[in-house]
């Protein structure tokens, strides 16, 4: 969909007297009307052959947040080319419409409490400026990193031949060719009729750039911040400038590079702490009313931390229930109930990145070092068992179909075969999971089918340029043809060749009333870490700080 789809969409029901008429029989002003447009996935053969899409609306009267006050039940049919009201459906004429009370998130709306316990504002001051800097307005270069840097309309931002300059030998090191975020998949978990088409894929359907928002200085980024603009082709090929939409920064949170003292029994004192300082590249996207940051992070040691925050306002469902002493048995409500007549509906997150990886070349191989127990023979030890390595070297794409198991773990490298240290170990990084959630779905249900990318968390393809995007090139009603699980089924060679790695980061998601009426971020994340990359740890030569080195801040009560 182009922004001109969505927007054409969310104002064609307005032309359809049936929809009105229901509108006003709902006891909602016309003028008060907000209506989404909302993507229908792929249910059938009725469905092919027109370019289609659902709208439903909410009461924006006494609220900002009209996303809190749905008009239940009511769901349009829209053909997107033609603005034609193919279907009319209102089943929820029987369930009141959310009151206003207490949904407006805005600060300048709040009551402020005297006794409230504010933070003090915190900034991290740079007397001498930021350490990057950024060429030809997209190539970044701090301390021993270089990479170029472009926001997008479907991906959002694009990471490309990020390079670490190995200090031992002073040469720019090749680690990654290209990342970003392909597809992102946000399934529903209600089957009645308002809801079950709710299975949304952001990046392919509504464009993860195209939702990007400009960034907040000072409360999105810090002082320091640079700011990138993203320039895009309008629906009519008119350029336009996004302001703002992507943001580089330097990050000091406390956190420690490296350590050690010795014990005094030693007899020696030595206390050595490094301090961590990381850059930042930043992005977020508001698709309607979910809130989307991400966050590719540099270290000096040579790590990439790939994060992911969600945030905004929950997709809500209305409820003729105003407590849960209503609530008959074990009566399926599909979420919780989060304020009078408003339901938060159970859903999920998954966020799938591609990320070319080229460890000091493209010809690369995936490498899964299983953890095994070995049990001790009899008199060989005291010990009865121990951890051992199991390296195994995928040959196909089939033997790099990743599901991540607890009590089955695994490192998972992607190597050089052709390049050793100094010792003879292969060159390589490692993905390092974080907390992450798989999909339950049902293989054979027709949104798992569009989103089957997400059923291992960890894939490796050979490199092929047509294929950048998990859910496939066109998502829109698309039915799961052109997928990464397609291309993996293929199993062609992936060992001492061109290869992608793709890693998908999931949330579920069951709403809680600290989500009402705006969600605290919760964040997950993953890592690319150096493994046998270098000869020996990267920042040893840091510095560290020294109270000379460092700017003087009064507090304001004294200057």
């Amino acid at each position: 969909m182009t922004m001109e789809d969505m927007t054409s969409a969310t104002w064609a029901p307005l032309s359809n007297a049936k929809f009105n008429r229901t509108i006003i029989e709902r006891g909602v002003n016309l003028k008060d009307v907000a209506c989404l447009p909302i993507s229908l996935g792929w249910f059938g053969k009725k469905e092919e052959n027109r370019r289609l899409i659902k709208v439903q609306c909410y009461s924006m009267e006494d609220t900002a947040n009209f996303y809190m006050r749905p008009i239940e039940g009511l769901t349009v049919l829209l053909d997107m080319d033609t603005k034609e009201v193919v279907e009319v459906s209102d089943t929820g004429r029987s369930i009141p419409i959310p009151k206003a009370t207490n949904t407006d998130y805005r600060f300048s709306e709040q009551k402020l409490q005297q006794d409230l316990n504010s933070v003090n504002p915190i900034s991290i001051e740079q007397p001498k400026g930021p350490s990057f800097v950024i060429e030809d307005e997209h190539l970044v270069k701090w301390a021993n990193w270089e990479f170029h840097l472009k926001p997008d309309t479907r991906a959002g931002v694009v990471v490309s031949r990020a390079k670490v300059r190995d200090l031992e030998s002073g040469v720019l090191r090749d680690v990654m060719y290209k990342g970003f975020t392909s597809e992102l998949f946000v399934p529903y978990m209600d089957p009645t009729d308002a809801w079950y088409f709710k299975t949304y894929m952001d990046a392919g359907e509504y464009g993860f750039g195209l939702q990007a928002m400009p960034l907040d200085p000072l409360n999105d980024c810090p002082r320091n911040a640079y700011y990138m603009d993203g320039v895009f082709a309008a629906g009519d090929g008119v350029p336009y400038v996004r302001s703002n939409m992507v943001c580089v920064f330097e990050r000091y949170t406390g956190d420690i590079g490296w350590r050690h003292a010795e014990s005094p029994i030693t007899g020696m004192e030595i206390k050595e702490v490094r301090p961590k300082v990381t850059l930042v590249v930043r992005m977020a996207a508001s698709v309607a009313n979910y809130d989307y940051i991400v966050d590719w992070e540099f270290q000096t040691d040579g790590l990439i931390r790939i994060k992911v925050g969600l945030s905004g306002i929950l997709m809500v469902k209305g409820t003729a229930y105003e407590n849960m002493n209503q609530v008959e048995g074990q009566e399926n409500l599909f979420g919780t109930l989060l304020s009078e007549n408003v339901i938060g509906v159970i859903h999920d997150h998954y966020i799938t990145f591609y990320l070319d990886m080229d460890i000091d070349g493209s010809d690369n191989s995936f490498v899964n070092v299983n953890i095994k127990r070995q049990e001790t023979s009899p008199g060989e030890s005291p010990r009865k068992s121990y951890l051992k390595a199991v390296r195994n070297v995928a040959k196909t794409e089939k033997d790099a179909q990743i599901q991540l198991k607890l009590y089955d773990p695994s490192e998972f490298h992607v190597i050089n075969p052709t390049k050793k240290t100094r010792v003879g170990n292969p060159v390589g990084y490692k993905v390092v999971p974080g907390g992450t959630a798989a999909s339950l779905l049902d293989h054979e249900d027709p949104p798992q089918k569009r989103g089957a990318f997400t059923n291992n968390q960890i894939w490796v393809t050979q490199y092929n340029r047509s294929e950048q995007w998990a859910g496939g090139l066109f998502v829109y009603q698309s039915h799961g043809e052109d997928t990464l699980d397609v291309w993996s089924e293929r199993d062609r060679p992936i060992e001492n060749k061109d290869i992608v790695v793709w890693y998908t980061l999931g949330f579920h998601h069951i709403p809680c009333q600290e989500d009402f009426p705006i969600m605290p971020t919760v964040s997950s994340s993953f890592d690319l870490k150096p493994v046998n990359f270098f000869e020996s740890n990267p920042i040893l030569r840091a510095p560290p700080y020294f109270e000379k080195d460092l700017p003087v801040c009064r507090p304001a009560y004294s200057a």
